[in-house]
């Protein structure tokens, strides 16, 4: 049966691949997202160009801080599902500007859930958190059950307060809710200012590539349809009885940094001129998750390794590369990624 679903932070990485996933199968979608300046709006915009040629699809420009742009999105409902995914994100910005950080992503966070609180019948929430909230950890898998009241960034602790306050929301008011704790999401239309999506393009223009450390810290990448295949797995969750859960989506597959270089090196069929600076305050030595809770309650498995995720990202680079803001976005499809998608990405 078609759902209505409103997607917070719609028009980015996640939100966009996320909302082309649900039109396809049928469902509508009202994207809320503000288009601010921590990278150029324009990529966005480029995001959805696609999706906004359905009547399936409707944009609202707002802020989830603003309860005028909540009214708006909330008027498009009644929605069985909320994804939130908008939010302040980067661990090392975070440091410069922690209050933004708190004012974005738990107050906006807090002002959606009273608008979902206040409907005639309450939604689905499923929640973007962060493997960030884990802190500093040795080489385990990292599980849901583990503490964690240690973040080493304000990125990191806003997260933790979100899912404490959609605890909350659950407790007192049976808000269904399942908090996502991603790590490090990878893929075509990667944010311009995360490592991969960086060094690809910086390698490719053979300008040289900073890392920070040398090299030994290690990531649980995650690809893109492997994320977005999870997030569908919990939404299918929509019809239990109200429930409250966190959930690692991951690889479970760490990957060391100098690893991901040589990838991206084997792909462009160029090699990095690297700088290597000193690691930075808010940095983790490793992210590992264990997956073991996302298998058995919805059936999650990552299928893209990250040779082929990052051939799948250098490849849209690659056809991407020469656009600027006046042409379009060319087609990735993830046919031949690794990849369970059957439907192309744009």
């Amino acid at each position: 049966m078609a759902r209505k679903i409103l997607i917070t932070g719609g028009a980015g990485f996640i939100g966009s691949h996320l909302s082309e996933r649900c039109i396809a199968h049928g469902d509508s979608v009202v994207a809320l997202d503000n288009f601010n300046n921590f990278y150029n709006p324009d990529v966005k915009r480029k995001n959805i160009e696609g999706l906004l040629k359905s009547d399936r699809y409707k944009l609202v420009e707002g802020d989830i801080r603003n309860v005028d742009d909540l009214a708006e999105a909330f008027n498009h409902g009644p929605f069985d599902i909320v994804v939130h995914l908008a939010a302040m994100a980067g661990v090392r910005p975070s440091l410069e500007q922690p209050t933004l950080y708190m004012d974005v992503n738990v107050l906006g966070t807090q002002r959606l859930i009273d608008c979902m609180v206040a409907q005639k019948k309450l939604p689905f929430f499923a929640m973007a958190s962060s493997s960030s909230v884990y802190g500093e950890r040795d080489g385990k898998p990292f599980k849901e059950s583990d503490i964690t009241d240690r973040p080493i960034s304000p990125y990191a602790a806003s997260k933790v307060a979100c899912e404490m306050i959609a605890h909350a929301a659950f407790f007192a008011h049976k808000l269904s809710t399942v908090c996502l704790r991603f790590f490090t999401v990878y893929g075509p239309r990667q944010r311009p200012d995360l490592a991969i999506h960086k060094f690809c393009k910086l390698i490719d223009n053979d300008e040289p590539i900073e890392l920070y450390g040398d090299g030994t810290t290690m990531r649980d990448y995650t690809f893109i349809d492997d994320i977005v295949g999870g997030i569908e797995g919990v939404m299918a969750l929509a019809d239990r009885e109200p429930l409250f859960e966190i959930l690692n989506l991951g690889r479970s597959e760490p990957v060391k940094l100098s690893k991901m270089v040589e990838c991206i090196e084997s792909s462009l069929g160029k090699k990095a001129q690297i700088v290597y600076k000193p690691r930075q305050t808010g940095d983790v030595t490793n992210t590992f998750a264990n997956i073991e809770k996302a298998q058995k309650l919805i059936g999650y498995k990552p299928q893209t390794s990250i040779e082929k995720g990052i051939d799948a990202l250098v490849r849209w680079h690659l056809a991407n590369k020469n656009s600027d803001s006046s042409n379009r976005i060319k087609a990735y499809s993830s046919k031949g990624s690794g990849s369970t998608s059957k439907e192309a990405l744009e």
